[in-house]
């Protein structure tokens, strides 16, 4: 009876180290690996043209709320060849929007008439599912932006989530998310992101 409680003690220590917590597509160990992603954490980006615009563009959402704000004004003015379509508009910040977007404009983009300024970042709320097929599996999981400053507060309206399904793959290592672009079945995070949307 001792030998046999020896042995299974032996066993169960040649055995347990062969498991890894990868091996096990855990709710847990998805969210861990989508938030730690690159993709997933890299900030959202608003792209801020001043000068010469289109009509398209100066009526855009994201415009239309930097005019509400009164951060941006803008005059009519006679389209250049490459800019399409009539009318256009020249579109200049006004001193309350100097105010707002001069610590978040790159110290060498003061002169340049479009810069990017980062806006936003995800968070992750949840995951909602999980399908395992053999080696792969499809993660639904829900998250929502998290504006950095007042800017992204007034371009992304707090508390809305988002649903998104993503891809992952078992390797001889454990699970993985699939990055990039995938087959429709088991999407790459970056075009789960892509193809977000609002939550019930």
């Amino acid at each position: 009876m001792r030998t046999l409680r020896i042995a299974l003690a032996l066993g169960l220590l040649f055995i347990a180290p062969a498991c890894s917590p990868r091996d096990f597509l855990t709710r847990r160990l998805a969210s861990d690996l989508i938030a730690s992603s690159d993709t997933f954490k890299r900030t959202q980006q608003f792209w801020l043209r001043t000068g010469m615009i289109s009509n398209k563009d100066y009526i855009s959402p994201e415009y239309l709320v930097l005019q509400r704000r009164g951060w941006i004004t803008g005059t009519i003015d006679r389209c250049p060849p490459d800019i399409a379509p009539p009318p256009c508009w020249e579109v200049a910040l006004t001193p309350i929007g100097v105010e707002t977007f001069h610590d978040l404009i790159p110290s060498g983009a003061a002169n340049s008439q479009y810069f990017d300024v980062p806006v936003a970042r995800r968070q992750l709320t949840g995951i909602t599912g999980i399908s395992r097929s053999g080696t792969a599996a499809d993660v639904d999981f829900q998250w929502k932006w998290i504006p950095l400053n007042e800017v992204g507060a007034a371009l992304y309206a707090g508390g809305v989530q988002y649903k998104s399904i993503v891809g992952f793959r078992q390797y001889d290592d454990g699970w993985r998310i699939i990055e990039g672009s995938a087959p429709k079945s088991n999407l790459g995070l970056d075009e789960a992101l892509k193809n977000a949307e609002p939550a019930p």
